[in-house]
């Protein structure tokens, strides 16, 4: 069951005083964060908005959502990182789930034994990484926990960003995610090209993931090298906060005009094939918002992530095309 550190939201808001508030998170935890606003608008008679589209990490926290609403502070909730470095109207919140792992860690101590495991998950699950990590040694297996870096805490991954993982590689059998989310595994499966599973504590289950990984990957250099037949390509700069990468979409436009091609800039808050069949004469897009769009989604026309479209301009360069993904952060 997910736990949301009310205290200290309500230590805050007895601190500030503000007029409204507003709170956010990942879809899976709108239901608690319901109740935790419900309790705000009991305890402290003040408005208490749920910002309910969907919210994927620290780069989608819809401020300007908060702002058009008048909340004087914004609680995100449930994407635990190493910084605090969001402005004063913004209070990042812990949310874990309580769920216990003993039982699966056991079992992961049998399977795995004698072999040597990256032991990584996401912001829910990290108190419970020293206990399994015990639960393992104590088994037999040989636990190593990467290092974060950057806004990463220790043997922690973002669906985008695993160095903790990457220090690890070289040196392990394969990598073990503790939760049920198939998302984050599959990232650490693509980015260390090593075995990964998730160890699932409510179907009390061991889940490889390595194959569902390798399909995801033959999908993205295949739409790699149909958007090479492409002569005309949308670049896509997103529009949420964290994801406004205009920068280095004004580098793609520049890198294919060199190379020939004709590009068009757009702008999207939400990329979707929908949205992406409205826009007429164009044979592929890239789009520098979010990697995992382009991995988890289908599109009609080919639809590149930033590593996918950096192994584009090698290939229309005739240059070698390295591993798309084998790398820390796919930004």
């Amino acid at each position: 069951m997910i736990v949301i550190d009310e205290k200290t939201i309500f230590d805050e808001i007895q601190r500030r005083k503000p007029v409204s508030v507003a709170l956010n998170g990942p879809d899976g935890i709108l239901p608690k964060i319901q109740e935790t606003a419900s309790k705000i608008m009991e305890r402290f008679g003040i408005p208490a908005y749920v910002l309910a589209d969907s919210c994927f990490g620290t780069c989608d926290m819809n401020t300007n959502g908060a702002k058009v609403l008048g909340a004087e502070i914004l609680f995100h909730i449930g994407h635990t990182i190493n910084s605090t470095s969001f402005g004063d109207n913004i209070v990042l919140v812990d949310a874990f789930d309580n769920i216990s792992f003993d039982t699966i860690a056991e079992k992961c101590a049998e399977e795995f034994r004698g072999k040597t495991v990256s032991l990584v998950t996401d912001s829910q699950h990290l108190h419970e990484v020293d206990k399994v990590r015990t639960i393992l040694e104590h088994g037999g297996v040989q636990v190593l926990v990467g290092k974060g870096k950057g806004q990463l805490n220790d043997g922690q991954v973002f669906g985008c960003e695993f160095y903790p993982v990457m220090e690890t590689r070289d040196s392990v059998d394969a990598n073990i995610f503790l939760g049920q989310s198939n998302f984050h595994a599959a990232g650490i499966a693509l980015s260390t090209n090593r075995p990964t599973y998730v160890l699932d504590p409510y179907f009390n289950e061991i889940r490889e993931v390595t194959g569902f990984a390798q399909t995801l990957q033959k999908k993205s250099i295949l739409a790699v090298y149909k958007a090479a037949e492409a002569e005309s390509f949308g670049i896509i700069v997103g529009l949420k906060e964290g994801q406004f990468s205009k920068t280095t979409a004004l580098k793609f436009k520049k890198e294919l005009e060199t190379l020939g091609r004709k590009v068009q800039l757009f702008a999207l808050t939400e990329i979707t094939d929908d949205k992406l069949r409205n826009l007429k004469g164009i044979d592929a897009f890239i789009q520098v918002a979010c990697p995992r769009i382009s991995t988890d989604n289908q599109f009609h026309k080919p639809v590149l992530s930033t590593p996918q479209a950096n192994a584009l301009v090698k290939l229309l360069k005739k240059e070698n095309v390295d591993s798309i993904f084998q790398i820390p952060h796919w930004l």
